[in-house]
């Protein structure tokens, strides 16, 4: 298991996001909500935006069984998911500054329709 994940959230980088879903070793979530992530989300993540985890929905069957990173705007929406999913016992962590400095540090952001997209 990588050190990074544990049952109580903690936090990486944006590039060690990136880098972790690249090799297949956590599933990226964004939990922002539809709007915000048809406006631009990185490539490969899932989406459920926190409303919905809040209201007890699981985990997409993609991110079942396997570490989690919740990754939001601006950090505070996927903390808040990455606890609540650890206190459900899911290996889960989030993204330190969110979409925000996943784009700031150059990373990719994808559109709705694939195309380049934007931090809504």
């Amino acid at each position: 298991m990588f050190s990074l994940f544990r049952r109580e959230s903690g936090r990486l980088t944006p590039r060690q996001a990136s880098e972790q879903a690249r090799e297949g070793r956590a599933v990226l979530l964004d939990v922002r909500e539809a709007s915000e992530w048809a406006a631009g989300h990185a490539p490969g993540a899932l989406h459920l935006p926190l409303s919905r985890l809040q209201e007890g929905a699981a985990l997409p069957e993609a991110a079942r069984g396997r570490p989690v990173v919740a990754i939001c705007r601006s950090g505070n929406r996927s903390r808040t998911a990455a606890r609540l999913l650890a206190a459900r016992g899911e290996e889960a962590t989030d993204v330190e500054g969110g979409m925000i400095a996943w784009a700031r540090e150059g990373l990719p952001v994808t559109g709705g329709r694939g195309g380049s997209g934007v931090v809504a």
